[in-house]
């Protein structure tokens, strides 16, 4: 597939349902388009972040600097247990994206089914074994022995809450390739409005309700997620969207050879990035815990802000993920470098912004987090200079990656990440530690962010990734037809209502 594809304008795109609040994303202006569709997704954002601040604070003020710890740590593990299925994840919602553009509604319900089957038997298996070797990753983190104890119980609670919030992350990430950004909001905020109501009733106890401590906040987000699921699958079925499954349609759970054999061979790879950067942050939290209990407490409140700062860079890319996606699969060309530049601009101005506000009020904001501690607090403020305004190198490198996975140009970008988070990353912070202490740490932030930034851009303007093609016929060709007298037939206009 070239530049000079097809240029002309798709049809109009299938409706998505009543209710639905699906956008089409191959036609009309982009910058508009572009921020009308990320704004939901920031907003998501806002409150997945807020969801887990809000959480730290009533852990922080409530249970102290010790357990903030341990949540830091068990964070850490957990984002690695979301990696080893976030890859998938990406895969189906890029085929998703595409397929849209070509306007195969059968072919986007295709590849939900595959995604659900795998998802669902992923993400049980990597909770199973994340149970069994949590204890021996906490004692490979060097994590004090204070700390311990309750990252562990923290985690034996968290693990069970992981399976309904992947599959909560894949449909969310399937609507947002449909074109849907303000459902997965919807959902999110319920989700995030559980989860903090609950956090400190079970942290401290009320009435009837035991004090349960560290463990509460873990049974807090069970509940949370398993509400936000039940009432996402009712509202997809209740507004007939797109990537609901009915009748015959449920077949489709059972994974196809075909679009398994894609997700898997796209996915592992984006599923491998999300591992770099986990095993990284693993490799980085070791180094941290040797500085002591006060500077592990610093950096994950420093974390606390970075996820603020990361939002408008990751919201973007998403976008212009699935704007690409979409208008890849309608062969609108002309189109997906001046997506990559309007998503260039937006994140430069948001977060550019956002770091201008963060530095100027981060010490009275880190205080929700460490308390009075001032050693704490120094500690933290001192990282957030050093390392902060390195997220908007990263923000450039999320778009240009974002634009290119769209097309499914997977490996290119994970050689990129892997480079710079261990050659560089990591080898500055080991090598200079010991000469120069945790500063090290800190400035490796920027130069690991510098680097990958250098690297995205040569692989953007000069690699082979408009070559690639992520499926090489229709999805619906050899597999529709098990189901099509039980649905739309492929490429038409699925009903409303």
């Amino acid at each position: 597939m070239s530049d000079t594809t097809e240029t002309s304008p798709p049809p109009a795109p299938p409706a998505s349902g009543r209710g639905g609040k699906q956008r089409d994303l191959t036609s009309g202006p982009i910058a508009a388009t572009l921020l009308v569709f990320a704004l939901p997704t920031l907003g998501s954002s806002v409150l997945q972040s807020l969801n887990g601040s809000i959480n730290a604070v009533w852990i922080g003020q409530f249970l102290g600097e010790t357990a903030l710890a341990a949540t830091t740590n068990a964070n850490i593990i957990m984002f690695l247990l979301v990696a080893a299925v976030f890859g998938f994840g990406m895969a189906a919602t890029i085929l998703i994206g595409q397929q849209m553009g070509r306007r195969d509604i059968d072919a986007v319900r295709r590849v939900l089914g595959t995604a659900l089957g795998l998802f669902t038997v992923i993400s049980i298996l990597t909770v199973g074994v994340g149970w069994i070797v949590a204890p021996a990753i906490l004692r490979l983190l060097a994590t004090p022995a204070e700390v311990y104890p309750l990252a562990l119980a923290y985690l034996r609670v968290i693990f069970l809450a992981m399976p309904p919030g992947f599959l909560s992350v894949l449909l969310t990430m399937a609507l947002r390739g449909t074109g849907d950004s303000m459902t997965p909001l919807k959902f999110m905020a319920l989700g995030s409005l559980v989860d903090v109501g609950l956090n400190p009733l079970f942290i401290r106890g009320w009435g009837p309700i035991p004090a349960m401590g560290i463990e509460g906040s873990g049974l807090a987000t069970l509940i949370a997620n398993s509400v936000a699921l039940i009432a996402l699958v009712a509202f997809i079925y209740r507004r007939d969207l797109v990537i609901r499954l009915r009748g015959a349609e449920l077949r489709y759970l059972i994974p196809a050879r075909d679009l398994l054999k894609t997700i898997v061979v796209k996915g592992f790879p984006m599923g491998l990035q999300m591992l770099v950067v986990s095993t990284s942050a693993l490799a980085m939290i070791g180094l941290v815990n040797r500085h002591g209990t006060s500077t592990t407490a610093a950096y994950g409140a420093a974390n606390q802000l970075w996820t603020y700062v990361q939002m408008p860079a990751m919201a973007v890319g998403a976008a212009v993920s699935a704007m690409a996606a979409q208008n890849i699969g309608a062969g609108r060309w002309d189109r997906v470098d001046r997506i990559t530049r309007a998503g260039l601009m937006m994140n430069l101005a948001l977060t550019g912004g956002l770091l201008t506000v963060l530095t100027l009020v981060d010490r009275h904001v880190l205080w929700l987090f460490l308390g009075q501690d001032p050693a704490s607090i120094g500690i933290a403020v001192r990282i957030n200079l050093i390392a902060g305004w390195s997220f908007i190198l990263f923000g450039v490198s999320m778009v240009l990656a974002a634009t290119v996975r769209a097309n499914g140009a997977v490996v290119g970008p994970l050689v990129i990440l892997a480079i710079a988070m261990f050659p560089i990353r990591f080898g500055i912070a080991a090598v200079f530690d010991p000469r120069i202490g945790a500063d090290a740490i800190w400035w490796s932030f920027p130069a690991g962010s510098l680097a990958s930034m250098i690297l995205t851009i040569g692989y953007y303007r000069f690699g082979g990734w408009r070559r690639v093609r992520l499926v090489d016929t229709p999805i619906a060709e050899d597999g529709a037809a098990r189901v099509r007298a039980g649905s739309e037939p492929t490429g038409k206009q699925m009903p409303v209502g």
